[in-house]
């Protein structure tokens, strides 16, 4: 018969065993394998990864002095290059690491989204290093001319990003905007956009819906979406008069040109045209109908041809708070720059 002191007597002797074992099953691991080890504690891939964030002290690369900063706005112009990073990764002088940017090929207008986890290019002023990764999604080689523009993504995004995926597909960038942004890049070294940004109308993706508190003009419908983007140069002059500029003009008197001022009836067939148009909500303006398809699906919406581009649209609304729902439904999805506007 076995006493309790002897069974306890045993699982001493077996945890003391056991302390000895472990070591010694460790020291057989390979020191790639001790390595890898290390490295995944070092770099989880969760939303912790993502801080604390590291801003660093301002450093030369041969005459030239950059100085990072934590800057929200942060928009520019310049050259890529290829570096040696992993995943769809990139490198910048001041951006804080990590953060997150959109990248947009000044060739093609196509966009990605990147991690930005390195300093550099350290060999010279490029605005941007692409991991070879990069670079294919993009489409781009080194020394393309691109836009740089920090964003900040759903967490979806950075998780796919952190784990060395793509994320998924960004807005193409409109034709016009790209001729614009191509006239503001330097001879060499990058160009900042972030004080003054290229305006495109909003006839450019669609025509805006009515604002309830501007008049009326014309016959009550505002102007069919324009087939292929327009650049703005004085958005203020198509603008509708504010109730308080149309008193103001009543005021003034008028010579009389003998015409008939219209009926009541022709005042209510007016403003029941506008309220009749439906609203649509525009995701995004894609330059292929594959990538068009791939946004229509995600969010469950139509593709309209517009010249070479590709519109992806839900709707039609029949009211604004309807589409309302939507937007917000269509930007959750990933697609920013979504807007609603009118049928008519």
């Amino acid at each position: 018969m076995r006493l309790p002191i002897e069974s306890f007597a045993g699982r001493i002797r077996c945890e003391a065993f056991a302390l000895i074992l472990v070591p010694m099953l460790a020291s057989c691991a390979s020191p790639a394998q001790l390595a890898s080890a290390s490295a995944a504690s070092r770099n989880p891939t969760g939303p912790a990864a993502d801080y604390p964030v590291v801003i660093g002290s301002p450093y030369k690369i041969g005459d030239t002095l950059y100085t990072p900063a934590d800057a929200m706005n942060y928009d520019e112009v310049g050259y890529a290059a290829a570096d040696e990073g992993s995943g769809i990764t990139a490198s910048n002088h001041t951006l804080p690491l990590p953060s997150y940017a959109e990248v947009t090929s000044l060739k093609t207008g196509h966009t990605i989204l990147v991690r930005v986890e390195r300093r550099g290019p350290m060999n010279g002023d490029q605005l941007v290093g692409l991991s070879q990764a990069a670079l294919a999604q993009l489409g781009a080689s080194a020394g393309d001319p691109v836009r740089l523009r920090r964003v900040n993504p759903l967490e979806a995004e950075r998780a796919a990003l952190r784990a060395g995926r793509s994320a998924p597909a960004r807005m193409d960038t409109p034709a016009s905007l790209v001729a614009v942004l191509k006239r503001k890049l330097p001879a060499e070294g990058s160009a900042n956009l972030a004080r003054e940004k290229p305006r495109i109308a909003p006839a450019a993706l669609a025509v805006a819906s009515p604002d309830p508190s501007e008049a009326p003009t014309g016959s009550g419908t505002a102007p069919s979406p324009s087939p292929s983007p327009v650049l703005a140069t004085t958005p203020q002059a198509t603008a509708a008069p504010r109730p308080l500029a149309v008193a103001r003009a009543r005021q003034t008197p008028v010579p009389s040109t003998g015409a008939k001022a219209p009926s009541a009836d022709q005042k209510t067939n007016a403003t029941s045209a506008v309220a009749d148009r439906p609203y649509m909500v525009q995701a995004a303006t894609m330059s292929t109908l594959e990538r068009a398809q791939k946004v229509a699906g995600s969010i469950g919406g139509s593709i309209a041809k517009a010249g070479q581009y590709f519109r992806v649209r839900t709707g039609p609304f029949a009211t604004r708070d309807q589409a309302q729902a939507s937007l917000a439904k269509v930007r959750a999805a990933g697609y920013t720059d979504a807007r609603i506007f009118t049928n008519g």
